[in-house]
């Protein structure tokens, strides 16, 4: 048997709760009393300790008034940085065997990777994962790329099928270059902490000013600021550009949410304003 499209319910791999404290009853330093309200079940790490820190300082050097950046920090989720350059446990695999049930359809599009659930932490992610299995990821990495997420238990006999679906030739120059930008390798794990990447829609009438509302873009220029300054980090990992397991996207997750939730139109997948295309896609 083969889940599709959704995660088994949590059987005690993720244990994410909100508490005010680190788990070790003393408060974070330097200000991560703030980030402490992630923590679940186990101390945050002095790395994304010392991230959290730097984020706070440049954004307040920047002049972002503290509130606004304590109301930012308090989006921050733990997440699972996966690379094929780091030094961290294996905990995965890029393009490797495609090993699915006998009765589970073929898939539509190539292998990206295959995470294996049992090598993954506990609490590294607020994502419900099972203990044990593998993730098996679909998809065609380009800008209006498709994909799937399947799920294999660890107790199911699987066998190995194509590696390269019929609409994805690797013989075609088209798909082979892209193929040769994701090698095969194993992926290394780094526990990590995540903020979100998001933009305010440019100006009245599209996105009146909302009561409270952070400053979106520029704390957003500030994590990737500081992002880029650290050695084992999203934007610093060696080889081809790393998966994050949890956490929010590296690009533009799409605009402001607070904006979108006040307008049921931006929820549907697209509000068209001025001839343009505003919003995220439905994935």
């Amino acid at each position: 048997m083969v889940g599709r499209f959704h995660l088994p319910p949590a059987d005690g791999k993720s244990r994410y709760r909100l508490q005010v404290r680190l788990s070790c009853g003393q408060p974070a330093s330097g200000g991560v009393e703030n980030v402490a309200r992630l923590t679940y079940g186990s101390p945050v790490l002095p790395r994304n300790v010392k991230i959290i820190d730097q984020v706070r300082a440049e954004a307040l050097h920047r002049g972002v008034p503290a509130a606004d950046v304590e109301r930012w920090l308090g989006l921050a989720r733990p997440s699972a940085l996966l690379t094929q350059g780091g030094d961290g446990p294996v905990v995965g695999v890029i393009r490797g065997p495609v090993m699915l049930p006998a009765d589970a359809e073929d898939p539509e599009y190539p292998l990206i990777a295959t995470i294996d659930c049992a090598a993954l932490p506990a609490d590294v992610t607020d994502l419900p994962l099972p203990s044990d299995g593998q993730l098996l990821l679909f998809g065609w990495p380009e800008e209006s790329g498709w994909g799937e997420v399947r799920y294999v238990p660890a107790d199911v006999a699987v066998e190995e099928r194509a590696q390269y679906p019929p609409d994805f030739p690797p013989d075609d120059d088209e798909y082979a270059e892209v193929y040769y930008e994701i090698p095969q390798g194993d992926l290394h794990l780094t526990v990590d902490i995540s903020l979100p990447y998001v933009k305010t829609v440019p100006g009245p009438p599209w996105s009146p000013p909302l009561p409270g509302d952070p400053p979106f873009e520029q704390m957003t220029e500030v994590w990737q600021a500081v992002l880029r300054k650290v050695p084992d980090g999203m934007f610093s990992a060696g080889g081809p550009t790393p998966l994050l397991l949890g956490g929010y996207g590296t690009d533009c997750n799409g605009f402001n949410p607070a904006w979108l939730g006040a307008h049921p139109s931006g929820r549907s997948g697209y509000d068209k304003v001025g001839g343009w295309w505003w919003g995220t896609r439905p994935w």
